[in-house]
């Protein structure tokens, strides 16, 4: 791996072109996640197109739930098919992340989170909100509301 998760997944998180980038980053960066074997990490944006237009199309008949595969396929058909991009490998359990990225400066170009057919991909944990009046609350006494006494 090129570079370490916790700047790949900050890098994530500030790329915007990538609509579900909230729910790749946090896998990304869950201690779980670990890289996977990348015998070829150097590709192009061509290459990136045609692998996975045909995941697209696996994806979709094997019932498999992908986020961020239509914003990748957006992007690189924009590109020269000679674009140089590194790909980044990722797996925990039953799912995996292919995160594309310029090279050193870790532009993120796009990312891929999917899981095995039929399962769905990880929930993000949503942090918990304390609302300022449930502190302050204090019960009341029943009598005290009993307004046909």
């Amino acid at each position: 791996m090129l570079i370490r998760r916790p700047e790949l997944a900050a890098a994530l998180l500030a790329a915007a072109q990538i609509a579900d980038r909230d729910v790749i980053a946090a896998f990304v960066a869950d201690a779980a996640t670990q890289p996977a074997p990348n015998p070829f990490p150097q590709t192009s944006a061509g290459a990136v197109r045609q692998v996975w237009r045909q995941r697209a199309a696996e994806f979709q008949s094997f019932d498999i739930q992908a986020a961020g595969l239509a914003c990748l396929l957006a992007v690189v058909s924009e590109m020269r098919v000679d674009a140089v991009l590194v790909q980044e490998i990722l797996r925990a359990g039953p799912h995996t992340a292919n995160v594309f990225h310029r090279g050193d400066d870790c532009q993120i170009v796009g990312a891929v989170l999917y899981g095995k057919p039929g399962c769905a991909l990880p929930a993000v944990p949503v942090p918990r909100v304390r609302r300022r009046g449930s502190i302050l609350r204090t019960r009341i006494p029943a009598d005290q509301l009993d307004l046909f006494a």
